[in-house]
């Protein structure tokens, strides 16, 4: 009798289809090897979002800023913003820009992410880029909405960090960027081992090592610092040169 009920369990369990093991999501998938075409690719996606933001200052007077939901709160991203200066003015027409960035409406079109803000390459899911600006009062992207001249960069546009690839991706849609309070330097290069590409605010991109000195980091994100940098010295210090 215990023999046929074993026989009957293992029966039973032979009929029950085996669950699938879910699908790897693109965070959990191996990165392919960096090479030289990716670092270009992703420098000429900078290039393209700079051009795209000097377009946007000659004609709005400053940089973008984030837009404001009804009630005050940051709700769509500046890479919206750019769109109509990048070549998407359709998609920017699609969305509603006083209401949040996970609204009904603009939900729906953050699998429309343009193709300069995809990732060449790091763990992102779909919709996400790395590319980011540093959030401060001090930097480019002011909190509270308001554009910041080109003028208001006291420090010169070549010293000053425009956009760069951060440590983690984020919705392109959503406001969501790198806080810089003067003190603490967020952490870069999500998508390459050991440097990361930034834009500068003269349209210029490098590609910088990962190691280089915070105080000097600090500098180039402050617009308005009035220090002098040595970015020369500060690269070849990182990269075991000097």
């Amino acid at each position: 009798m215990i023999r046929a009920s074993v026989v009957c369990v293992l029966a039973l369990c032979l009929a029950i289809p085996a669950i699938p093991a879910p699908a790897p999501k693109e965070t959990d998938k191996p990165l392919p090897p960096a090479t030289q075409a990716m670092k270009d690719k992703s420098a000429n996606w900078l290039k393209q979002i700079g051009l795209g933001m000097h377009n946007y200052h000659d004609v709005n007077g400053s940089l973008p800023s984030n837009y404001m939901t009804k009630d005050g709160k940051p709700g769509l991203s500046w890479r919206v913003a750019i769109l109509p200066y990048i070549e998407h003015d359709e998609l920017f027409k699609q969305f509603k820009l006083d209401e949040p960035w996970d609204s009904e409406n603009n939900l729906k079109l953050v699998d429309s992410i343009p193709k300069v803000y995809l990732p060449v390459r790091g763990r992102a899911e779909k919709g996400q880029t790395f590319y980011q600006m540093f959030a401060g009062k001090s930097t480019l992207l002011d909190p509270s909405g308001k554009g910041i001249g080109l003028a208001a960069v006291t420090d010169g546009l070549s010293n000053t960090f425009m956009v760069v690839e951060g440590a983690k991706p984020v919705t392109w849609t959503k406001p969501d960027d790198l806080p810089f309070d003067g003190k603490e330097v967020p952490k870069l290069g999500g998508m390459f081992d050991g440097e990361f590409n930034a834009l500068f605010g003269d349209g210029a991109v490098r590609r910088l090592p990962k190691g280089l000195d915070v105080e000097v980091l600090k500098l180039l994100i402050d617009r308005q610092d009035g220090q002098a940098i040595d970015l020369e010295g500060a690269i070849k210090k990182a990269e075991g040169k000097e």
